[in-house]
């Protein structure tokens, strides 16, 4: 099945669920779908009565995802590996191994910092600060440098306000399970954002070239 045709089976029972919520939670490792050749997810009726089993979960018991997950691979089973495939290690890179692994030089990593679109923690660098490192360095292509992006990290800054304002009522509660519960929320409007930010710019971008 296709997402949308997984989405339809769900909505009846869960009108809340969207293609984000669905995508959210296979980026959290509780489904994994296998992809086609064109890269379009494949689901299966397992993959539906795990995603039927988490919003269950969710709605009636409001258990976090880390407590569900650890309940699926009990009850239910989880979908196979795909083979070969390994779990992403925590990435702590030197200044040389960054400019290295993301293609750019010494000047652009320095432009990068002093324009505050990345940083180093204890003199190393995370997965984060090389996407950043990589996507500016292929934005130097269309004569894009670190310079122009600062209207990119304010709106970064401001949506990353829309989030804290979700998960500030959550932490002030202080009640047991809340951290785990306000980052579940924290992720899942993080995707959600992206997802609309992402939609904003393509409809920009089509109004630019007049379609």
């Amino acid at each position: 099945m296709s997402i949308g045709e997984v989405l339809a089976l769900l909505q009846g029972e869960f009108p809340d669920v969207t293609i984000s919520k669905i995508r959210f939670l296979e980026g959290e490792g509780l489904i994994e779908p296998e992809r086609s050749p064109s890269g379009f997810r494949k689901f299966t009726h397992l993959h539906v009565e795990q995603l039927r089993y988490i919003l269950t979960e969710q709605r009636d018991h409001y258990l976090p995802l880390r407590v569900i997950k650890d309940r699926m691979a009990e009850e239910l089973g989880r979908p196979r590996a795909v083979p070969g495939a390994q779990e992403t290690q925590e990435v702590r890179l030197s200044r040389a191994e960054l400019l290295e692994a993301a293609g750019i030089d010494d000047e652009t990593l320095t432009e990068l910092e002093d324009y505050g679109l990345l940083a180093a923690h204890a003199r190393r660098y995370d997965q984060d600060a090389l996407e950043v490192a990589r996507s500016v360095g292929a934005l130097a292509r269309f004569g894009l440098h670190a310079r122009h992006l600062r209207a990119v990290k304010a709106a970064a800054e401001r949506e990353a306000g829309l989030v804290e304002q979700t998960v500030a009522p959550i932490l002030k509660r202080r009640a047991p399970g809340a951290i785990g519960e306000a980052d579940e929320v924290a992720r899942e409007a993080s995707t959600l954002l992206l997802d609309l930010h992402a939609a904003l710019v393509r409809i920009g971008v089509r109004t630019a070239l007049g379609r």
